[in-house]
């Protein structure tokens, strides 16, 4: 049985995370006496920062750099960890700390909260470890097919291979392949201020609604050539809004899938304290 009452958020950089004032409203609402803090921590000093934790902690969110290393190290993954080969989530227990990816499934809530719902096909832009995740709720949210462009092709090879385990088709091409078939949405995956030129603004007429999963430094390059053509760009608050509420799912009852006591307004809160700047 979890009795730890601390948390925070590691990873490197982390001075800009808004995790705590997310977590914070949650237990708020929820009327738990929590300690929800950050700390920098690179890769090379995680192990032994993890192996450092004694009784008190409870889990840990997890940024860049970390989310492989914490999928090597975790005693045990869920679906959407396994698939991705990513952790942002550690519940702390006995045998070891449990992983998870509430980004894949925060993703798929952004999607859904700005009406994509059943997509046919949808583009991701890019091919990193937020890519992946990427996939994975694109084919949540139903897509059967989903388009990866990549300014190398061949490091996004390994999401071909996730189309068996998803039940749909991942087609990856070049950034700048000429040709732009119309998708449903576009996930962009990419560094923040990454300026695609001319290419963005021919993805923007075809490539229905923007989520850019950056959301400092907003708008983007990409999300103005959205605008220019017409179309909805969105940044990646909501995203972090609603894998945070699953993170809050994981450390309080030990599953994403389980929701929260009075989530509604806990959800409310944590939207609140994060469009508080």
């Amino acid at each position: 049985m979890l009795t730890g009452r601390r948390l925070a958020v590691w990873g490197d950089p982390i001075a800009h995370s808004r995790s705590p004032r997310l977590h914070a409203a949650a237990y708020g609402v929820l009327g738990l006496d929590w300690e929800y803090g950050r700390r920098q921590v690179d890769e090379a000093r995680f192990a032994d920062a993890v192996e450092g934790l004694d009784a008190d902690w409870r889990g840990l969110s997890l940024t860049m750099p970390l989310k492989h290393a914490a999928a090597r190290s975790a005693v045990s993954l869920d679906d959407d960890a396994r698939l991705t080969g990513a952790v942002n989530t550690f519940l702390l227990t006995e045998r070891g700390p449990r992983g998870f990816n509430t980004d894949v499934g925060g993703l798929a809530r952004a999607l859904d909260e700005i009406g994509v719902r059943e997509p046919e096909a949808v583009r991701v832009l890019g091919a990193g470890a937020t890519a992946t995740s990427a996939v994975v709720a694109a084919a949540r949210a139903g897509a059967g097919l989903i388009e990866v462009r990549a300014r190398r092709p061949e490091a996004a090879a390994p999401l071909v291979a996730l189309a068996d385990a998803l039940g749909g088709v991942v087609r990856v091409v070049a950034l700048d392949d000429p040709e732009f078939a119309a998708v449903d949405a576009t996930i962009a995956a990419l560094p923040g201020g990454t300026d695609l030129g001319r290419v963005a603004d021919q993805l923007a007429s075809v490539s229905g609604p923007l989520v850019d999963v950056v959301y400092g430094g907003w708008p983007t390059p990409l999300a103005q050539a959205w605008e220019r053509a017409g179309g909805e760009a969105h940044d990646g608050l909501s995203m972090l809004l609603h894998q945070a509420l699953l993170q809050v799912r994981v450390f309080v009852g030990g599953d994403p899938a389980i929701a929260l006591e009075h989530e509604a307004e806990v959800l409310a809160a944590m939207r609140t304290a994060l469009m508080g700047d």
